[in-house]
């Protein structure tokens, strides 16, 4: 499975990650339509960070030139050209790097706010409109993207909206994003779900994402990190944050956002066939460490598959067992993915039913809302849970012989995610029906239909 797996000990900003997406391999020239939308430029360059050569990718005003005066303010070499992706042309730098310096305000960049690096353009951080969650939704559907682009940002798009709401007590379709509406945070998270899709890759994992430390300023005072947003959106994603290494922020809401929407998480770095390593530099200078983001790109080898979800609970005594029994599938139908009733005792010996419904987290308040209606409970639980580890299924049809006739039964496949199958279960209705019209014993042909499809693989695979 073609694999990209970011690393998350210095954190995330949204220009680090196009950085690291375009230093894996990605086409920068894909970004065309944020641009077309927008009165942006990408500017990408190259830089080094503690012996890292790492990239850089700056959101620019579009025809906004150069501007020495402001970089011989923040102590850059004059003389250096940008390196700018306008639409498909891209002009090299040669021997540059940046300085690095942060004011400790907080904006979408990993603590870049001091604009330390030596670009001679202007940057369009917090250019454009401050918009509301309703006016980003609407300037994405404008673009020229994919339904598969389209959909990724509208999602992280509300993960920022959801987070922010939050924060203000405000409802989603009102919430006017702050720093994350300008034109800079729109250009990085729609140009991450373009980047991402022209890598193609299968699978997205990121090892626990660091928060940093300390306190950030921001647009209503001071707080400390990670960012209130930045807290709400790692709740509801599926890697793990942590504090530190640095006294300073790290994660920005719309790298956390992002990383969110795109990645699963991991402990450590899987087992790859490295096929491209990119790194992504911020732009601030850490003391004793490169503040970059490295993205690696490679074959996975075979494993169980992490699917994010949460568990919701409630205990009934007084539901009728017809009830209970269609409970499975008027759950599923509000997105359950399982659902479990088991036999309990109550407070003084009450027979009852533990109901436990697996459901991912998208869903949780649909369900929740269904499963109140369908069992008048007084209360639903949300467990912990953060993920599960589950099989590749797929459902094949197996084909067997008795007595001169051929019977079709569909067997259930489980493998791991290089497809390798460890387990072949065949449906039992079929074979049922399939026992009932032959005389013969339903476990036979259990036995016969998935020894059947095993002798087919094996067939296929020695040709």
């Amino acid at each position: 499975m073609q694999t990209l797996a970011f690393d998350g000990r210095t954190g995330a900003a949204g220009d680090m990650i196009l950085a690291a997406l375009v230093a894996a391999g990605a086409d920068p020239d894909v970004l065309a339509p944020v641009e077309a939308a927008l009165p942006i430029e990408y500017r990408i360059d190259e830089t080094t960070e503690k012996g890292i050569a790492a990239t850089t990718v700056d959101v620019g005003i579009e025809g906004g030139g150069s501007d020495t005066d402001d970089a011989d303010a923040n102590g850059s070499d004059p003389g250096g050209a940008a390196h700018a992706h306008q639409h498909g042309e891209t002009t090299h730098s040669h021997g540059r790097t940046h300085d690095h310096e942060n004011d400790g305000t907080h904006d979408d960049e990993n603590d870049e706010t001091g604009d330390g690096h030596a670009h001679a353009h202007t940057r369009a951080e917090g250019a454009g409109a401050h918009r509301t969650y309703a006016e980003c939704r609407d300037l994405v559907a404008s673009m020229d993207l994919s339904d598969r682009v389209e959909a990724d940002a509208l999602a992280t798009f509300r993960r920022l909206g959801v987070a922010e709401a939050r924060v203000h007590g405000t409802d989603l379709e009102s919430t006017h994003f702050h720093e994350v509406g300008a034109d800079d945070a729109i250009a990085d998270i729609v140009g991450a779900a373009l980047l991402v899709d022209d890598l193609g890759v299968e699978s997205i994992v990121t090892t626990p994402v660091a928060a940093g430390g300390g306190e950030v300023s921001m647009s209503h005072g001071t707080y400390p990190v990670p960012a209130p947003a930045v807290a709400y959106i790692a709740g509801e994603a599926n890697w793990e944050l942590v504090g530190g290494p640095v006294e300073t922020e790290l994660l920005t809401p719309t790298g956390a956002a992002v990383l969110a929407q795109f990645a699963d998480g991991v402990d450590s770095l899987p087992s790859l066939s490295v096929e491209s390593v990119g790194y992504g530099a911020g732009r601030k200078s850490l003391a004793d460490r490169p503040n970059v983001l490295r993205a690696t790109v490679g074959a996975a080898s075979g494993g169980l598959v992490r699917d994010g979800i949460r568990v919701l609970e409630t205990v009934v005594d007084d539901t009728t067992p017809e009830v209970l029994g269609g409970l499975h599938d008027r759950l599923a139908d509000a997105g359950a993915r399982d659902v479990t009733v088991v036999p309990t005792a109550m407070k003084k010996s009450r027979p009852g039913h533990l109901i436990q419904v697996v459901v991912r987290p998208e869903d949780v308040s649909a369900v929740a809302e269904r499963l109140a209606a369908e069992t008048g409970t007084l209360g639903v639980r949300e467990t912990p849970t953060t993920h599960r580890w589950i099989a590749e299924r797929s459902v094949e049809a197996s084909t067997i012989e008795l007595n001169g006739e051929r019977y079709e039964v569909d067997v259930k496949i489980a493998a791991d995610d290089a497809g390798d199958i460890y387990d072949v279960s065949a449906e039992y209705d079929d074979c049922a029906a399939v026992a009932a019209e032959t005389g013969r014993p339903t476990r036979e042909i259990l036995r016969r239909a998935e020894t059947a499809y095993r002798a087919s693989e094996t067939s296929d695979s020695e040709q």
